[in-house]
């Protein structure tokens, strides 16, 4: 417990930064869409920048933290989130919005990352997810913060004034991780330095290795599917399809957001529990799949109403996607401690890919159909867009299957 609250609890804060930034766009999104008259794929562009930060800083990050420690990197990093928040708050326009959230991905870049690696460091194989799902309950804590709370204060402050809160949070959070944690685990012995360009091929076994190559792509799309809809799409999905108002809207984002909290405390101690009795690490993660790759085709073929049913659906797909962490943790195992960072940043760089191709990708397809007479989007547009998400996430649970036989040594 000691450990938890001096090492894993600072680095979940940074994640807790991490999804309130992720997921205040689906909130003030119709906002920022009126003051400065955005588009669909305006809007999904300007989401889809904060990700392109994040997924170029991944691998950087990855070496940075083995070669530094989670203490040293992740203190630069919330100061660097905090000067994002900041310009997002002054921004003046559309450009500065979209630099200013540039820089924000850069800071939140390592949240998940670091607390991977410490964990990895800290404590036993077998409590690594579980510890990893509590932590990142903490920080889905963040992306409940940026819903309904959030709409119940933007007549206060406005959209302006969220983003200057998660600024002042950003500067408390980073001396908090210089002032709690150590640089590494009494005892540690830090691998021999190799030089930067030794460091940058440790990537390639990483990315040969065939369990990596099997599963990785499905927990890519598994993770990915929550940063689309919770950072963005869910929202406009929720008022022009399901047709709720902006507190109902709120209301539904925010049992979104506890299904990502509670989904990571659960996932992350289930996978943890069954690893422990002798199952495989990827168990949890795959149920995920299969109920996430389920909720969007009744998205698609038979929308809920509702409010309370539509809570019901997104909290449960949140819930799903939660899992993906606990796919981290299994593929991290596969290889040494001193890989931890350069592995969980070389998953999540190729997640946040994804992710930045769909956001944009997804605004598009809307812009396909006419706008409604209300400003927001044809319904048609949404199914389409989804139906497309389904068969990724299809296709790549195919090939986590496929792989068993095709690629040597994949077998979990």
């Amino acid at each position: 417990m000691h450990a938890f609250l001096r090492v894993t609890l600072p680095l979940a804060a940074v994640n807790f930064l991490n999804q309130a930034s992720r997921a205040v766009l689906a909130v003030i999104g119709p906002l920022l869409a009126v003051e400065f008259a955005l588009s669909a794929s305006d809007l999904g562009l300007l989401a889809a920048v904060f990700f392109v930060a994040y997924a170029a800083t991944q691998l950087p990050v990855g070496i940075a933290l083995d070669m530094f420690g989670a203490r040293r990197v992740q203190s630069v990093l919330a100061l660097t989130a905090g000067i994002g928040f900041v310009l997002c708050a002054m921004a003046d326009g559309v450009l500065m919005l979209g630099f200013g959230r540039f820089i924000t991905g850069i800071g939140i870049a390592a949240g998940l990352m670091a607390m991977l690696k410490a964990n990895t460091q800290w404590f036993p194989k077998a409590r690594v997810a579980a510890m990893t799902g509590s932590g990142v309950f903490i920080g889905a804590l963040g992306g409940m913060m940026a819903t309904l709370p959030l709409q119940s204060v933007l007549p206060l402050v406005g959209w302006r004034g969220g983003f200057a809160i998660l600024a002042v949070l950003s500067c408390g959070i980073a001396a908090w991780i210089w002032f709690s944690l150590d640089d590494a685990p009494p005892g540690h012995v830090r691998p021999p330095k190799r030089g930067l360009l030794a460091e940058v091929k440790a990537f390639g076994p990483i990315f040969r290795d065939p369990y990596f190559l099997r599963f990785v792509p499905a927990i890519v799309v598994l993770s990915g599917l929550n940063f689309v809809y919770q950072g963005l799409w869910a929202g406009p999905w929720l008022r022009d399809v399901a047709g709720l108002g902006d507190g109902a809207r709120a209301v539904v984002l925010f049992a979104y957001a506890g299904g990502m909290a509670a989904g990571s405390l659960g996932t992350g101690q289930a996978a943890s529990f069954f690893q422990a009795r002798g199952f495989s690490p990827m168990l949890v993660p795959c149920i995920g799949m299969g109920l996430q790759i389920t909720l969007q085709a009744m998205l698609i073929l038979a929308p809920p109403s509702g409010i309370v049913a539509l809570c019901v659906v997104w909290f449960c797909f949140a819930v799903a996607g939660s899992s993906g962490p606990s796919g981290y943790a299994a593929v991290g195992q596969r290889f040494g401690a001193e890989y931890a960072g350069r592995v969980a940043t070389a998953i999540n760089g190729s997640m946040l890919v994804l992710v930045f191709t769909l956001q944009y990708a997804i605004g598009a397809i809307l812009d396909l159909w006419p706008t409604t007479q209300a400003g927001g989007w044809d319904a048609a547009g949404y199914g389409w867009a989804m139906g497309g998400t389904l068969v990724l996430q299809a296709a790549t649970i195919f090939w986590a299957w496929r792989a068993n036989s095709m690629l040597p040594g994949s077998r979990a």
